[in-house]
């Protein structure tokens, strides 16, 4: 394998068997819940059930980016080892954890300056960015180098295809997606949108249908629309899902039906994400022609 390490931060919504198989570094990002505060870490389907639990019931949550501090501790432990870094980091149009991560670099590059770190922001999301961790770290089993891994990991960014509904737009609401009117109305007439993330990385509205099946039937619709040439390659799809699993797995099962892929990778929303998505989220991840 080649000789540098690959991390990322815990935004990527893996689970922790995937984490632990990997040996994959992960900076931590941190949240609160009713004023009390918890690491993103990569939490167990309990721990989320009761965060969400705790959303329905009302309980308002706050997220907070991924330190220098805490970034730099974890980069200067692998300098140590004397292995070079290639870091994937939480999108730049949702959060300051990339920046956070640049600043990290250079402060620990003037101590290692015979050593490397690559940091490259995703511009991806929950298992968005887990899906280009994963195909960074196949290519570095593969025994390509840092620098050939990272030159495919820039260009294949704008492939990785977002796409997810929500149950509740008063989340949205809550982080300025959508106005409160809109909020209201959609509410009224079972409206839900369906989002992606965009060439910039941010949060952005697609379209919007009537009723919870139809937006995940529509998941379906615009994945056959942004998967191009990359629909008769393998790969695995990866689906994240706000403590809605069954709503998940009926996804995979309509993937399977649609394009005949039998791969999937499906976990939970993370707090860092779900705090702005909510319970009821549904997030769909591929390869694709274009965002």
């Amino acid at each position: 394998m080649a000789d540098y390490i690959i991390s990322s931060d815990t935004s990527c919504d893996f689970p922790l068997e995937y984490v632990q198989q990997h040996h994959l570094p992960l900076v931590t990002l941190f949240y609160s819940i009713d004023g009390i505060s918890g690491s993103n870490g990569c939490p167990n389907a309990d721990e989320l059930k009761d965060f969400y639990d705790k959303m329905r019931s009302g309980s308002e949550t706050k997220t907070q980016q991924a330190s220098i501090e805490d970034t730099e501790k974890i980069f200067r432990e692998i300098m140590q080892q004397g292995k070079d870094l290639l870091h994937i980091a939480f999108s730049s149009g949702l959060s300051g954890t990339a920046n956070a991560a640049r600043l990290a670099a250079e402060n620990v590059m003037e101590d290692f300056p015979d050593r490397k770190i690559v940091v490259i922001d995703s511009l991806c999301a929950s298992l968005g960015q887990g899906l280009l961790v994963d195909y960074a770290l196949k290519m570095q089993q593969q025994g390509k180098t840092l620098e050939e891994t990272a030159e495919w990991v820039k260009e294949h960014i704008q492939n990785m295809c977002h796409l997810f509904t929500v149950e509740d737009l008063k989340y949205l609401q809550r982080g300025g997606r959508i106005s409160k009117t809109t909020a209201l109305l959609g509410t009224m007439i079972g409206i839900k949108p369906v989002l992606h993330v965009d060439e910039a990385g941010k949060l952005v509205p697609i379209t919007k249908v009537r009723g919870r099946k139809a937006s995940i039937q529509t998941l379906v619709q615009k994945m056959e629309e942004k998967i191009g040439k990359f629909k008769e390659e393998k790969q695995t799809i990866f689906i994240s899902h706000g403590d809605c699993l069954e709503d998940a797995q009926n996804l995979a099962k309509m993937i399977q039906e649609s394009f005949g892929y039998d791969d999937f990778l499906i976990n939970n929303v993370g707090p860092t994400i779900g705090s702005h998505s909510g319970p009821g989220t549904l997030a769909l991840f591929f390869m694709g022609e274009n965002r």
